[in-house]
């Protein structure tokens, strides 16, 4: 609970709100009965967006912490005690919320860069739908479907090459796969975080790291040997999702602070589609990729297959294998009806997502993140892995926040 990593999160997630909070306060109808029927118009525009983000932002409270103080542009901002939502509560206003924008978001395509539409909405939704019985306790798989298929009907489309949703220029993609980016761009979004950390994290000193767009590298990610063993091969010549560098590293990590221990894999880079890249000192332009349509595609297969109704297996299966044909290169790594489990769409979304903020809230739902039945290298503490309590499926209330609001409980076990 006095956890630095843990607390940033959470303090993250409220400033959020209380941004989105107070320009809502300022954009009813009473605000802004000065401007033009045009601009009024346009305000609504964006006060839906800030509760799209608002809402955002309670799915990531929803599903990190779970029983959470709540706020909205209705409450008083002088001294108050926000009460406690419960998630079962917390789920139910953000499904509210999201289906009264729905119609006042832009249509998908219609929106500035960056800037939410309904497929945002509805992807959203979708990903919410398909953790419902983690966060309610009732599944919602049929609603998961139903929101998928308004996502690839609205016209989204795979780009045919990966490692271009991961680049410099990978602001191209929002006509295709990308549905809602969070965007970074090394002059106006000037951070050692985000994608700067993803870009740089990974290269070690044995790279060049002008190959992945930046002036040097910072030796700070690396890999299990779980993940590789999630790919055919570790060189990505069969799955090319799974390029890892091997050179001067072993697969076990036994010393996490040797940064020869542990193949590093490099996902997103600062190069430009045509290979160049403009950096000031390893800064970045690379987007991150919150919402696409790979996502979508995996998550329609998943509720299929776990008996959402209005799903069909055959086009699930489609959907798979499209995204392997991709990483493949050729239909050589397509499957059939009967491989199509949970156990292999667990393992696909960890190749195809990898990196991309989903395999905690994954495991949760497939009920391996605790306990002992699906380890990996330092769960638990230990070199070899070892089952952890249930409590670590969500985060505890920061001990700062539970000083101060007498209306929070603290998770049973911290």
């Amino acid at each position: 609970a006095s956890d630095t990593w843990v607390s940033s999160m959470y303090y993250r997630i409220y400033y959020t709100i209380a941004i989105c909070n107070e320009f809502l306060r300022n954009a009813g109808d009473d605000k802004i009965a000065g401007f033009s029927e045009a601009e009024q118009q346009e305000i609504r525009v964006f006060a839906a967006e800030a509760r799209f983000l608002r809402t955002l932002a309670y799915s990531h409270a929803m599903d990190l912490f779970g029983h959470v103080p709540f706020v909205t542009e209705n409450d008083q901002v002088s001294a108050f005690f926000p009460p406690r939502i419960t998630r079962a509560e917390l789920f139910d206003y953000v499904e509210t919320e999201l289906k009264a924008i729905e119609t006042i978001l832009p249509e998908p395509f219609a929106n500035e860069y960056g800037r939410a539409s309904r497929a945002a909405a509805w992807t959203l939704l979708a990903k919410n739908y398909l953790n419902a019985s983690v966060y309610t306790g009732t599944e919602r798989n049929a609603d998961c479907i139903t929101y998928c298929n308004k996502v690839i009907g609205s016209g989204f489309a795979l780009e045919a090459d990966y490692s271009k949703l991961f680049n410099a220029d990978n602001d191209r993609r929002t006509q295709n796969e990308i549905i809602f980016p969070i965007q970074s761009d090394a002059a106006k979004t000037t951070t050692w975080g985000g994608m700067t950390y993803l870009v740089n994290g990974p290269i070690l000193g044995s790279m060049n790291s002008p190959d992945y767009g930046v002036t040097s590298g910072w030796q700070s990610i690396r890999t299990l040997r779980e993940f590789v063993a999630l790919f055919p091969d570790a060189t990505g010549e069969v799955d090319r999702r799974g390029a890892f560098w091997t050179d001067g590293q072993t697969l076990d990590v036994d010393d996490p602070s040797s940064s020869s221990q542990g193949y590093t894999i490099v996902k997103y880079t600062n190069l430009n589609d045509d290979g160049s890249y403009t950096t000031d000192d390893g800064l970045v332009n690379t987007d991150f990729p919150l919402f696409r349509l790979a996502d979508v595609y995996l998550m329609y297969a998943e509720a299929t297959v776990r008996g959402g109704a209005g799903g069909d297996a055959a086009t699930a299966l489609g959907y798979v294998n499209q995204l392997r044909e991709r990483a493949y290169g050729n239909t050589g790594g397509n499957i059939g009806a009967a491989a199509l489990t949970l156990d292999f769409l667990l393992a696909e979304r960890g190749r195809e997502l990898f990196w991309e903020c989903v395999r905690r809230t994954d495991l949760i739902r497939f009920g391996r993140f605790t306990g002992g039945d699906y380890l990996w290298q330092w769960k638990g503490g230990t070199v070899e892995g070892s089952a952890t309590d249930a409590r670590f499926d969500l985060y505890p209330i920061p001990a700062t926040d539970l000083a101060a609001n007498p209306n929070l409980i603290q998770h049973t076990g911290y």
